[in-house]
């Protein structure tokens, strides 16, 4: 079969795995440390917090800007629920906003015709790595902070710069099959220092000193450390990150593969009436592409049609309004009505282009069939 995602790994990532287990320090240390710093430095800011996943790191931002109950945070309905999700854990209210039809990202419009008195926030998704128009954002937003969830997003820029550091606060996933792919994992980059230390004490339980930073101390007094915020448990290890100092060399590479995958699938399925392809790169915006999503009719028996030759499709996503959790109160009718139509074709760095000409011709065929 072939995937819908693959991480992309070879020895590198294994020897590095390697290196850390024989170092005997597999935690919180030199290695998440290393690469806080090197990931800061590609993203364009000052500082950056590993944690354990996206969902801990959109929890964290969350916790910073001190959303809490009363409070609402607008966010797309077109995402992952964990992007709503944060925002329950932190006992506020997830406003949600339609998506933009043409690609699929938060609808500024309704959001700006969805800010209170009580919003606190606003989360928006680089849905499939395509930036979100952050200035028109910023004009809507006004002094609201905007997170941006770059879940999808490692390697993408708005008007040549990184996405995750043009907001008050960003958050990554690095998840097994995301571009840079640790297994598990996330992180927070930011600009403000005094936010950025409070997160690397929340990460740890509010402790103040991590176990890596009190080998450093006067060892009469290394054990000592102060609690006086309640944290959770939710740090990024270095076995994780060792993978992710691997996986950063080679993230330009990789995106540039998918870039080369996608203008494939564009050409090859150019002319298929009933196949809408996503927007092309170009302007302001530079996608790191993690999803190639196309809108396209008969969907579901498309994507049975392309299982049964050997080819796996995904749907990103169900609208987050529509599950039973959060009341399917809402009417988000762009969102309702495109959701039928998206299918996720396969794209890694790792597909090679006799697959992509197979997936094309199998999408012609069935089109041509029905």
């Amino acid at each position: 079969m072939i995937q819908v995602f693959k991480p992309w790994y070879d020895d590198e990532e294994i020897l590095a795995v390697a290196e850390v287990i024989k170092s005997g320090w597999v935690g919180l240390g030199p290695k998440t440390a290393q690469f806080e710093k090197e990931f800061a430095e590609f993203s364009a800011v000052k500082h950056c917090v590993g944690l354990n996943s996206c969902t801990a790191a959109l929890d964290m931002a969350l916790k910073l800007l001190d959303v809490n109950h009363g409070d609402e945070v607008i966010v797309p309905t077109m995402t992952f629920v964990s992007t709503a999700h944060a925002v329950a854990y932190n006992l506020a209210t997830p406003i949600f906003a339609d998506c933009d039809e043409h690609t699929l990202n938060i609808d500024i419009d309704d959001v700006a015709r969805k800010i209170s008195s009580r919003t606190k926030a606003i989360i928006v998704v680089h849905y499939g790595g395509r930036p979100v128009d952050l200035d028109r954002l910023k004009r809507v937003a006004g002094d609201i902070p905007i997170i941006e969830d770059c879940a999808h997003a490692a390697g993408s820029r708005y008007k040549g710069v990184p996405v995750g550091g043009i907001g008050r606060i960003g958050c990554f996933s690095f998840h097994a099959v995301k571009n840079l792919a640790m297994g598990e994992g996330g992180a927070i980059t930011l600009n403000d220092t005094a936010l950025a230390e409070r997160a690397k004490r929340l990460r740890w339980l509010g402790i103040d000193k991590g176990t890596w930073d009190r080998t450093k101390l006067d060892r009469s007094y290394w054990w000592e450390y102060n609690v006086n915020e309640i944290g959770l448990k939710s740090h990024l290890n270095d076995i994780a990150s060792a993978i992710g100092l691997v996986q950063l060399r080679k993230l330009e590479a990789a995106n540039a593969r998918r870039r080369e995958i996608v203008a494939l699938y564009r050409e090859g399925l150019r002319g298929v009436e009933r196949v809408i392809m996503p927007p092309e790169d170009g302007g302001d915006f530079e996608s790191a592409w993690h999803l190639c999503e196309i809108k396209a009719q008969r969907r579901d028996d498309l994507s049975l049609y392309l299982r049964d030759r050997g080819i796996n499709t995904g749907v990103h996503y169900k609208p987050i309004h529509m599950y039973r959790c959060y009341g399917n109160r809402t009417m988000l009718p762009v969102s309702e009505r495109i959701f039928p139509t998206l299918l996720t074709l396969p794209l890694y760095p790792a597909l090679r282009n006799s697959e992509v000409e197979m997936i094309i011709d199998t999408i012609r065929a069935f089109y041509e069939q029905h």
